[in-house]
């Protein structure tokens, strides 16, 4: 895999000139999750081990390099397998419409099956769809559509990889396309609700060809424990890391934060750092959930809202107050800052997936129509962030299975002494 990838930059690098080349790029979602990084690396290589083509293939994030940052769990995986994040190729690195206008793109994509509206002219350059998201595109003679509703698109990759070509998978791979099917199917937990029985067939298939892979709990633990870790993070970057924005004649922005409210609160400079956010990405309103542990693993909910208008952070405080489709059950608690309102949340299992629509019934309310319709968030220029599970409701939302990682060390252990 590092030789692919070493090659696939050197061949950015020499994208000029009349001898520039043409390429064939594997492109995941805007949220660029582990998921969708994996299904995006393991399927341009098994594409360059296969594929009778003259075109380079290469993955490409669909996120800025220095948004990696915010994929902390992305992170950690690269390099638990080995793998510098400095090989990776991010969307800023490559100009898919100059490619596109000069003929020079084809486009492969995985963990999605259509491309945003600001991608639109990129349509005709794809020719293939790997997903398993809701199908929105047509299949057609010229683009083979693959999409299966399985818990991980990463499931499917592996699945075309031991049917077609599977003397390329190794042991890295193996650990890459393992560790996405584990944690987007909740450690295959059949009460978690995401897992299917093509999951579960490739999760072992994988397991028995490569002995040496980490316990699929401790490597669920390492990879949640990952995800969820702010530390080193700047305010900014804890608002972005998973964050949705939702607009009408307002342009809101709801958060999750990984640490407790009262914590968030006592950052140096944290009024100041809100107001240049909002004004950077062009927000009225920010609304922050955290999400914290007892140590007993149970939930604790917390909710702020931040607005230099007062009016508009009355608003929708009130309306957060007084919603009942769910009842979010709030009690205001003291806030050292003017501009916030913040509250404990008594409904534990209101996650933002359910938050998410009582604040579009408030703009929808609040403009007197109905255009606003789910679907019409992140349309702020910031891009879409992964969700977890903890954020959009599951058993998780119980608090993390308190499994040791200790076994995972051992095992990572054992295999860089190989």
């Amino acid at each position: 895999m590092e030789e692919f990838l070493t090659a696939c930059q050197r061949a950015v690098k020499a994208n000029t000139g009349p001898a520039a080349p043409r390429f064939h790029v594997v492109l995941g979602n805007e949220a660029c999750d582990l998921d969708s990084m994996v299904s995006a690396l393991a399927y341009a290589y098994f594409l360059s081990k296969t594929a009778h083509s003259e075109m380079l293939v290469l993955p490409l994030l669909n996120i800025r390099q220095s948004e990696l940052l915010l994929r902390s769990d992305n992170i950690f995986l690269l390099r638990q397998t080995g793998l510098s994040p400095d090989l990776l190729l991010f969307r800023d690195q490559l100009d898919l419409q100059a490619l596109q206008r000069d003929g020079r793109l084809r486009l492969t994509l995985v963990d999605h099956n259509v491309l945003p509206s600001s991608d639109s002219d990129l349509e005709v350059a794809v020719v293939e769809v790997i997903d398993h998201h809701l199908q929105e595109r047509e299949p057609s003679p010229s683009c083979p559509v693959t999409v299966e509703t399985v818990g991980s698109c990463a499931t499917l990759v592996t699945e075309r990889i031991i049917q077609k070509s599977p003397e390329i998978l190794d042991q890295q791979l193996a650990q890459l396309l393992y560790a996405a099917v584990v944690l987007d199917c909740v450690n295959m937990s059949p009460a978690a609700g995401k897992v299917t029985p093509k999951d579960s067939q490739f999760a072992a298939a994988l397991e028995t060809r490569f002995p040496a892979l980490p316990p699929r709990g401790a490597l669920f633990q390492a990879l949640q424990n990952a995800k969820f870790d702010v530390s080193g993070l700047n305010t900014e970057q804890m608002l972005l890391k998973d964050m949705k924005a939702v607009s009408g004649s307002l342009n809101l922005a709801v958060s999750v934060l990984y640490i407790t409210l009262e914590e968030f609160l006592q950052r140096a400079g944290l009024e100041a750092e809100l107001s240049s956010f909002c004004q950077k990405f062009g927000f009225d309103l920010l609304l922050m959930m955290t999400i914290s542990f007892t140590e007993n693993k149970e939930p604790i909910r917390e909710l702020a809202v931040f607005s230099h208008s007062t009016t508009c952070r009355d608003q929708v405080s009130q309306y957060l107050e007084q919603a009942h489709s769910p009842a979010l059950d709030l009690s205001p608690i003291s806030c050292p800052h003017h501009l916030l309102a913040a509250y404990q949340q008594g409904n534990t299992l209101a996650s933002r997936k359910k938050l998410l629509p009582i604040v579009k019934d408030f703009l929808r309310e609040r403009d007197g129509d109905s255009r606003l319709v789910d679907g019409e968030e992140d349309e702020s220029g910031v891009p879409p962030t992964p969700m977890n599970s903890l954020v959009e409701g599951c058993p998780l939302d119980g608090g993390l299975p308190s499994i040791s990682a200790q076994d995972l060390e051992e095992k990572f252990s054992k295999m860089a002494n190989n």
